[in-house]
Order: structure tokens, then sequence, then C-alpha cells
């Protein structure tokens, strides 16, 4: 455990992150736990425990500065990527985690319970069937669709000024040029995540008025 959260630390560190040492300690108890639980439930394909530091928590982390409100959901969050490393680095605001998977849902209600998060709330629903009682102000997926499929099937959870951000590997120029004319692409930026040899971008979408 020690050394795991030196190289967290570490990798944080050289991203420019500025955790609390509890927030440390919970992202090196949920790397323990995912890696547990995914020798029997294989909820992901990155096996080594030192990789998924850089594979998905700097990979997750990488979108903080793009955040807006209090109010966010991930989307297809599958073993909770990038939901819960967001939520244990802005406690201050309220996430919901949605999966249509049971296997994947009850390993976070078991996180939830062992990392006592009380800003999370999971909900296993197909995205097209959950109806919020209160809107979000961020809705997040990772590689949970094309842009089309995704701005189509979450529109009705955005609140008013709300956004919608897609986490991308290449530069998803197809996907943009596939987009419907109701949604309005605000941004794309390049994320630069230390140690990882792959490209990275994020699409900030808005639905208009």
């Amino acid at each position: 455990m020690k050394s795991l959260n030196n190289l967290l630390a570490q990798k944080l560190s050289a991203a420019n992150y500025s955790l609390t040492e509890y927030a440390q300690t919970q992202l090196c108890n949920y790397l323990l736990l995912l890696d547990k639980w995914n020798r029997a439930y294989n909820l992901t394909s990155v096996r080594n425990i030192s990789d998924m530091i850089t594979l998905h928590i700097l990979d997750s982390l990488s979108i903080l500065p793009y955040l807006q409100g209090r109010r966010i959901i991930d989307v297809g969050t599958g073993a909770g990527l990038p939901g819960i490393p967001l939520a244990i680095a802005q406690p201050e605001c309220e996430f919901v985690l949605l999966d249509s998977n049971g296997k994947k849902t009850r390993f976070l209600l078991h996180v939830l319970q062992e990392l006592h998060l009380t800003n999370v709330e999971i909900v296993q629903a197909r995205v097209e069937n959950y109806q919020p009682e209160k809107c979000f102000d961020t809705i997040i997926s990772r590689a949970f669709s094309s842009l089309a499929v995704f701005a189509q099937t979450t529109k009705h959870l955005c609140g008013p000024g709300g956004q919608l951000l897609a986490m991308k590997g290449q530069y998803p120029l197809e996907e943009l040029a596939a987009l419907s004319a109701v949604f309005s692409v605000l941004a794309t930026h390049e994320l630069l995540v230390p140690e990882l040899n792959a490209q990275r971008h994020l699409v900030c979408l808005k639905i208009p008025d």
C-alpha cells in the first residue's frame, strides 16, 4: 500500500495535480479494490495496478479543468471511470455514475461503501431510460459511444446551460462531421496525460437553448 501511495503521489505531482493526502489515500484504496475485483469480474483490460494509475487515474483527472456546475453524471461509467477519481478530487460536487451492467454497478456500490463516498450515487439503467429528478450541469462519457449517439441519448439529462464532455482517443474528425446541427461544438481540447503514449482528446458539446 505504501509503495502504491508513493508511486501515485509521484505521478500526481508530475501531472501537477494537488490533491489532499486523504484524496490520494482514497484513490489508492479505489485502485486496490479495482485490482482485486478485476481478477474475478474482468472490469478492465488493464491488469497491472501501477499501469492503472496512468491509464485510469491520470486519464480521468485530465478533464478536471473542464467540469462545470455541481451536478455531474458519468454515462457508461463501467468500473467508475472517470467518475470515481473525479468525485474523490471534487468532494464538493454531486456525481451520478450510470451503467446498465449489474456486475459493474455492484462493484461500484462496494466502492462507495468501502471508501465512504457520500457525494456519489450509483444508478443501474440504460441512459435513454434514466429520468432523474434534477438535470445535470456536466454530462461525461469515456469511450461510451459515437459523439452523435452520446449527444442524442443524453440530451434529456442536460440542464439549462449544461454541457456534454466526450473523452476520445484520436481527434474524432468523422464523428464531429456526423453531428446533427442540433448540437453545438463548444471546444475541443488535447488532453496531456504524462506517460501515456497515446492521443487523448476532449470534445465539449452544448445543446442550444
